[in-house]
This record gives C-alpha cells, structure tokens and sequence, in this order.
C-alpha cells in the first residue's frame, strides 16, 4: 500500500500546473486561495493509509480538509480561509496565535509534517467534528515576512510523509504568490 515515487511526483506536477493556472483565472483571492487548498486535499497523502491496522481508531472515518491561516493584521490571531472539508461553522475560524500547532508554524517559521499526531503530546485538535491523525504544514511568505501557512489533514495516522510535504512547500510559494497578485491584503483587511 505504498505509493510510487515516480507516479506522485508525476500526478503532482501536473496538479501543481492545473493548479496554477485555476489560480491565476480566479476571480479573488480566496477562490485563488480555495483552488490550491483543493488541490492539497485531493492530490496529497497516502489514499489508502486508512486500510491499515491503527490507522483509525474506532469510531473514526477517514476524510482529510485543507485551509489556509492568515495571521491576523493585529498579529494575535491565525484566521482560517479557504477551508476545504471544514465544517461550515469554522469558516473564518479564529485562534490565539500561539494555539497548537499553527502557533509553532508562526513561531518557528518552517514546513511542519506530523506524520501521526499521536506521537505529539501537544497536538490541539482544531477541527471541530474530530482530531485528526496526520497534518502537514508550509508557511506562506511574501518578501521574507511569514504572512501565513497552508495545512492539509487526514483522520487516518500516517498519511502524509516527506514527499507530501515537499508538494504543500510548493503549494504554499503559490498560494502566496497568488495571494499578493490577487489583492489578498484586501482580503486580509476585511477580516479584522
């Protein structure tokens, strides 16, 4: 149940190209933003970790979500954006910006994999139907300032591994960049 190196790096180019261009068209920045976080949610992870034993624990179903935190203008709080999978009372969910892990993300600045978050003590569950069991995580920059950070999560424990993280690094540089083409601060403004 292991996949292919050369079929993934292959499927996600291609998602990454399509991806790209879907941005580009979109009408404002977060349906930009949305079409990214689509992509993260469909192209990244193991589909079929959930077969294995532990996986899931009882009463668990596997599904996986995408989003994006913005750190807020006044810099206190992450702000979720362009949710995919999200339950819709979390739309425009606000936490502390040191909560969990999208504070270490703010406070250490880096790509984050947590590939079984049972083997993290300090894992918060965030997502308010359930706790999930496999995150990965890249900052958004924009000239050197962290501005915020895409994750993608998954039920199922072990998911996601180096090579996805490598993806969602790639797919942070673009939903930044696509941020800043498409106004985003506008965006960010309107959140207060």
């Amino acid at each position: 149940m292991s996949r292919d190196p050369s079929v993934f790096r292959a499927a996600a180019w291609d998602a990454f190209t399509s991806t790209s261009r879907a941005a580009i068209d979109a009408p404002d920045a977060e349906r930009a933003l949305l079409k990214i976080t689509g992509a993260s949610k469909a192209l990244l992870g193991d589909k079929d970790a959930y077969l294995r034993p532990g996986a899931l624990k009882e009463g668990e179903r596997h599904y996986s979500i995408s989003g994006i935190f913005l750190i807020s203008p006044s810099r206190r709080e992450n702000v979720l954006v362009a949710e995919d999978g999200f339950p819709p009372e979390q739309h425009r969910l606000r936490i502390p910006i040191e909560h969990g892990h999208p504070g270490w993300m703010v406070k250490h600045q880096k790509p984050l994999l947590l590939a079984n978050t049972d083997n993290h003590n300090d894992f918060k569950q965030i997502l308010k139907t359930s706790r999930m069991g496999s995150v990965v995580f890249a900052p958004l920059f924009w000239k050197g300032q962290m501005f915020g950070q895409i994750v993608t999560a998954s039920q199922a424990r072990d998911t996601y591994s180096e090579a996805d993280l490598a993806v969602q690094i790639a797919f942070g540089d673009l939903a930044a960049a696509v941020f800043v083409a498409h106004g985003g601060s506008t965006l960010l403004d309107g959140i207060h």
